[in-house]
């Protein structure tokens, strides 16, 4: 079972985790197999794993596809990294190992997916450098990340700044929960894998999603409140909703995207 060879491996190898880091290694089959399913990884992919560990995912990863870039903040890690993941490789499959901060680090310039087991503090921050600063954007990306930011990331009906930023970018599922019983050491709250299937390209502007975000920050300062006394009181606000055709009594999490594209676009043109 991957459970007793991952434990077996870590005593072996004397390593601690670093809770801070938010270092949970998977130790579920089932979910290891949905995680890879759900990636739909082709014999041509390029796949981009984030806190790869000593690369329980990064083995199954480089069965399926041709190149992995594995991105590992933690140095201890990536002699072990290597020695679990790259000595059951299939040949001919490439491996490179960033020993760098993904939230700094440069994405492919060419196509390629995301699939990874990350930290789930850097899942806001991560979504915004994979969609707001990578010179390409994935084809798709499949996540383990915590399970109430995933259904909040799915949540069109009760929206918050991520579902907006991702429904921008492409279309969420939840492919699967998943129980703290599945990690080693088991964290404290719930998990999700989280697939998400990427526009070829952002559904608005550059300039309009800037403005969706400087809108949102300010309508979500007030989550409760309605739009009028959030962005009613900024200049032209109640004339801009107007043109947008947006009721100024409703609340910022009940807007849909295309619905934020057009208040931006509203808003904009003052």
């Amino acid at each position: 079972m991957l459970r007793d060879n991952i434990a077996e491996f870590l005593h072996q190898n004397g390593i601690w985790l670093n809770k801070d880091l938010g270092q949970h290694f998977l130790i579920a089959d089932d979910v290891l197999q949905a995680i890879v399913d759900s990636g739909d990884i082709q014999p041509n992919d390029l796949i981009v794993e984030i806190g790869p560990g000593i690369g329980v995912l990064t083995k199954e990863l480089m069965q399926k596809a041709s190149k992995v870039i594995a991105i590992e903040l933690d140095a201890k890690l990536i002699p072990l990294l290597r020695k679990y993941a790259v000595n059951n490789a299939s040949n001919g499959h490439e491996l490179t190992i960033l020993n760098q901060n993904a939230l700094q680090t440069e994405l492919p310039a060419n196509p390629y997916k995301v699939i990874a087991n990350i930290p789930y503090h850097i899942t806001s921050p991560l979504l915004r450098h994979i969609f707001l600063e990578s010179p390409c954007l994935p084809t798709s990306l499949t996540l383990l990340i915590q399970r109430e930011v995933a259904e909040t990331i799915c949540d069109t009906d009760n929206a918050g700044m991520l579902t907006i930023l991702v429904a921008l970018f492409g279309t969420p599922r939840i492919v699967t929960m998943v129980d703290p019983s599945c990690f080693l050491p088991p964290p404290k709250v719930d998990s999700a894998v989280l697939h998400i299937d990427c526009l070829p390209e952002a559904k608005t502007d550059r300039v309009t999603i800037e403005e969706i975000f400087k809108l949102t920050k300010i309508a979500f300062s007030g989550k409760r409140k309605m739009l009028s006394n959030t962005l009613g009181h900024l200049p032209g606000g109640m004339e801009h909703m107007a043109a947008a055709a947006i009721d100024p009594k409703r609340r910022p999490q009940t807007l849909g995207i295309d619905e934020w594209i057009a208040l931006a676009q509203a808003f904009r043109s003052r």
